[in-house]
């Protein structure tokens, strides 16, 4: 493991920690923006509790697939968390601060995901070789919390430290489920077909926040389940939904007909970010909005060219974190920001 981060060292040689950078016009939410990754994919960063640090996925040509690092909020002291084998994704710190979760499929296979047919058209693969660990920060001490038959990922953890929730693919459908963080009493939260996933815990516990794609028909039912067999999902047409912890009181907040994923609740639990395409006609732009829980006042946050996604604010509120193809070295390369936010 010293070994691999010291060559992701020498491949990030002359990268400093990170670069003031200009908002785009309109951006009137973000001041002081930082880019804090230089090249590859990175995506996927979320806050420690004590919001110094980020814990994120980075695909880099020192390994096979996605990796978990951990940065500073500064983005010094970049290190690997996962095994340097394998594909990762979908880390996330226990409320401790001590300990982090994240899915991997080094066990299974420690090669690099198999390529998806891209003759399906615009699909995500849901990997069946995907289980959950928990580790130290500091890469030791990795361990299974929950392998099954089926996809095991998209992971957030209540920051009061009574609960985690995951998708899974295991019981035939994709569903949302929670369970302690030990992995045991494993409780499936959502039950109507369809890719229910994604899911965030707001910070007080309180709510949780997930994507979720009604199926409507027997034509769109046939397309989802053998797909799901392949695994594989088309996320053409993602929601935004809010839920308790017990799974009670689902309620959609989005109604756009676009793929809208990665919602993140606001620290004064009455808005919620998210990222969407419903805007172009084409599906190529994501751009961040912000929405209130009662479905009113949807307001375009980002308008960078491309890419703007996984955003989450710090406990505070004050800052958001988020990855954008915006400053890229090269095509499709995209990279984590932080900013300041302005109400």
């Amino acid at each position: 493991m010293i070994a691999l981060a010291l060559l992701f060292s020498l491949g990030q040689a002359g990268a400093p920690d990170s670069i003031p950078v200009d908002a785009f016009p309109g951006e009137k939410h973000l001041k002081n923006i930082r880019k804090l990754t230089f090249g590859g994919q990175n995506a996927e960063a979320y806050w420690s509790p004590d919001c110094k640090q980020l814990i994120y996925q980075t695909a880099q040509p020192e390994f096979p697939d996605e990796q978990v690092f951990i940065m500073n909020a500064d983005g010094s002291n970049k290190h690997l968390v996962s095994t340097g084998k394998g594909r990762c994704t979908c880390s996330y710190f226990a409320p401790d601060g001590k300990t982090v979760y994240f899915s991997s499929t080094h066990e299974r296979n420690p090669g690099p995901q198999k390529p998806i047919d891209q003759s399906k058209g615009y699909v995500w693969m849901v990997n069946p070789d995907f289980a959950l660990y928990k580790g130290n920060p500091d890469g030791t001490g990795i361990t299974p919390i929950i392998k099954k038959d089926g996809y095991v990922a998209e992971t957030t953890i209540a920051p009061n430290g009574k609960y985690m929730v995951f998708t899974g693919s295991f019981d035939g459908d994709l569903e949302i489920y929670r369970a302690n963080l030990d992995g045991s009493h494993i409780k499936r939260l959502t039950n109507e077909i369809g890719y229910d996933g994604g899911p965030f815990v707001s910070w007080d516990s309180k709510l949780i926040a997930y994507r979720r794609q009604a199926v409507t028909n027997e034509a769109e039912k046939k397309d989802y389940l053998d797909l799901l067999h392949q695994s594989l999902v088309r996320p053409g047409k993602l929601e935004i939904w809010v839920m308790n912890p017990d799974g009670s009181h689902k309620r959609q907040i989005t109604k756009l007909g676009g793929a809208s994923f990665a919602p993140f609740i606001h620290p004064d639990g009455k808005r919620v970010i998210f990222s969407s395409n419903f805007a172009d006609p084409k599906g190529r732009e994501f751009d961040i909005y912000m929405i209130n829980l009662d479905g009113t006042h949807l307001e375009r946050i980002t308008t960078a060219p491309a890419f703007d996604g996984f955003p989450m604010f710090t406990k505070d509120g004050k800052k958001l974190v988020f990855a954008s193809n915006r400053y890229s070295s090269k095509p499709h390369e995209t990279n984590l920001f932080v900013a300041d936010w302005v109400e």
